[in-house]
């Protein structure tokens, strides 16, 4: 019998060509992060707190269940959201669980670089619950591929005038 590693962990990292506070206005709203999952999927926030963003959300209080839906209409698990730090214009980290995980920790910080661009980097630690610890070796590099298109579409934000234009 195979064994598998439990944690597994993910890193990205990408320039981004917009400053700092900028990125932070983008990243820290549903529209910014909806924006950054599609069209694979989308992440909504617990009815009654769909106003809520990355920078509103109590520090340590679990918000509650954030459903994922493929393509933005079928769900398929859900995040019960909790921040454990939150550095205001430079990154959170939330620690929660899922369906499918029981540690899902997501570590985002933004770093100047210069006074128009922004190096946005994404640590993802994640343990898959007991009965689907075998499937760690194909989501690892889901959530890969998931987090290097989340920030190919957060770059193609700030460069794309069109896109530009509609936020």
């Amino acid at each position: 019998m195979q064994r598998y590693r439990r944690t597994m962990i993910v890193e990205r990292a990408a320039v981004i060509d917009a400053p700092a506070e900028r990125v932070w206005e983008r990243i820290v709203t549903q529209e910014g992060i909806n924006d950054e999952l599609r069209p694979w999927m989308t992440m909504s926030m617990p009815r009654g707190r769909e106003s809520l963003t990355v920078d509103t959300i109590p520090v340590g209080t679990p918000v509650g269940r954030c459903w994922m839906r493929l393509f933005g209409v079928v769900p398929f698990d859900y995040d019960n959201l909790m921040l454990v730090e939150l550095w205001p214009g430079r990154g959170f980290h939330e620690e929660s669980t899922m369906a499918s995980m029981r540690l899902w920790r997501h570590e985002r910080t933004l770093e100047p670089q210069g006074e128009t661009k922004t190096l946005v980097r994404d640590r993802l630690t994640f343990e898959m619950r007991t009965p689907l610890r075998w499937l760690t070796p194909v989501v690892g590099p889901a959530v890969g591929a998931l987090f290097s298109h989340r920030q190919r579409r957060l770059a193609r934000h700030f460069t794309d005038p069109a896109r530009r234009s509609r936020t």
